[in-house]
């Protein structure tokens, strides 16, 4: 199995959000994830648009999963930062 973290998208036409998930690579976008990490609301205020569990993202990492070009671009945002 090969995990990737990722966004899942969820919420209303021109109203979106996305849940920030450890995901199967062979699994569809919004499908069945593993875990639950954070959100990404791109609507709300610049301070509060990321918010994730570092701690389960370290972890998750560790375990040998990967982040998506755009998970990690949200993450180093928050300081949370790849090697």
């Amino acid at each position: 199995m090969s995990a990737r973290i990722r966004l899942k998208k969820l919420g209303t036409k021109k109203r979106p959000f996305y849940r920030i998930v450890v995901i199967d690579r062979a699994f569809a976008r919004d499908g069945r994830t593993l875990d639950e990490v954070g959100v990404y609301h791109p609507i709300e205020t610049e301070n509060q648009q990321v918010r994730f569990d570092a701690e389960k993202v370290r972890d998750w990492i560790s375990k040998g999963a990967t982040a998506s070009d755009t998970v990690r671009k949200l993450l180093n945002r928050k300081a949370f930062y790849f090697k």
